[in-house]
């Protein structure tokens, strides 16, 4: 088993302002951000720093054509410390930046990955509740010349530093909330199951997984879209947890059969997460109810008020009513699709079904697709 590593650093700030007077951020720094979050709070210090629009390079999670127009574009600019402010797509291609030289693709980089080192020191700032991907070395890449959505994983691909700020939640709209906050409870959970879980990791799952449930008890309570921002804290610290569990213990089957749904139909990663998520559980419960998963049925159950047996249900029951899960035929995906992503997933995301509950072959997972379709 291997041991179990706290990195990156992890500092909070209440305000952006704050960040940017003690990193004295300036003219050698590039950050990497999407316009209508620096314009409101970042424009207006006038820090002096270069800056780089993610979405002037498309819209959507990262791709390899995305990622190679930014790096083309950075070739000849001149910059030191890399910041990424943003949500997970700005993250990901913010850990390709980090250890990119000036002639590097995203190709070049897949195929030497053995050899990375880091080119730019890194400090990652998340602004939404999910991705945890500022604790973890890993940027996924939708391959779209390859046919194949992959992680690109590497040490070097750490933050030097992870920041907290929860000013930058304050105008996250409500169905990024959804989406992003599930994603951290499945990242809890699946961390949580995972044979590679420890002690330790297995203290961040468990937290994680409070603050969310929590959370979302609040939030639905109070009837509005906007009542999950008392605790914005709170969720942008259950969503670092979750990362740092799972950059331990691995994600799993959810995230494996997630990703053909956003590479090819483009629902959004979380969502995706949702739509896979109860149905992979249900099949661990045919295929292995007695072990770890009673452990977290125990779990839920204590935060969600109900008897152990009940927990799982009664959860799938309040992420319906953080947000509403439809049939995958809802989102366009085809019943003739579901053998072929099957197929995919076995053939390209062996690093993830390596954490699962329990082994799922091809057959399984077919059925669970059948099952959520």
């Amino acid at each position: 088993m291997k041991s179990f590593q706290l990195m990156p650093g992890i500092i909070e700030y209440k305000h952006f302002m704050d960040f940017a007077k003690s990193l004295h951020i300036g003219a050698r720094d590039l950050i990497l951000t999407n316009e209508y979050i620096y314009n409101p709070t970042i424009a207006v210090l006038n820090l002096g720093c270069q800056t780089c629009f993610q979405e002037k390079y498309g819209a959507g999670e990262p791709t390899d054509v995305m990622v190679d127009a930014i790096l083309n574009d950075l070739r000849h600019k001149d910059y030191h410390r890399i910041i990424a402010v943003g949500g997970g797509t700005v993250i990901d291609i913010a850990k390709v930046l980090a250890v990119a030289d000036r002639t590097d693709t995203v190709d070049t980089l897949y195929d030497n990955v053995e050899s990375l080192r880091k080119v730019h020191p890194l400090i990652i700032v998340p602004t939404t509740c999910g991705t945890g991907s500022e604790v973890t070395n890993i940027s996924i890449i939708n391959r779209t010349t390859k046919g194949v959505k992959v992680g690109l994983v590497s040490p070097e691909m750490f933050a030097d530093e992870a920041v907290l700020i929860p000013e930058l939640l304050q105008s996250l709209p409500y169905p990024v909330f959804a989406t992003s906050s599930i994603d951290a409870m499945v990242h809890a959970v699946e961390s949580y199951l995972s044979p590679n879980a420890c002690a330790i990791s297995e203290l961040f799952s468990e937290k994680a997984l409070q603050l969310i449930l929590r959370g979302w008890k609040q939030a639905v309570a109070s009837g509005s879209k906007d009542g999950w921002k008392q605790n914005a804290l709170e969720f942008l610290r259950a969503s670092n947890f979750a990362g740092i569990a799972f950059g331990h213990a691995g994600c799993a089957a959810v995230h494996a059969m997630a990703y053909p749904l956003g590479g090819v139909h483009h629902i959004p990663h979380g969502q995706a997460n949702q739509l896979m998520f109860a149905d992979v559980m249900r099949k661990y419960q045919e295929k292995k109810p007695i072990g770890k998963l009673g452990q977290l049925e125990d779990l839920l159950a204590a935060e969600l008020d109900v008897e152990p047996v009940f927990a799982l249900e009664t959860l799938y029951r309040l992420m319906d009513e953080v947000l509403k899960k439809d049939p995958l035929r809802k989102h366009g995906v085809t019943e003739a699709e579901l053998p072929d992503f099957a197929r995919n997933v076995i053939e390209t995301q062996q690093r993830l079904l390596g954490n699962n509950y329990v082994e799922l072959t091809e057959d399984d997972i077919l059925s669970i697709y059948r099952a959520a379709f």
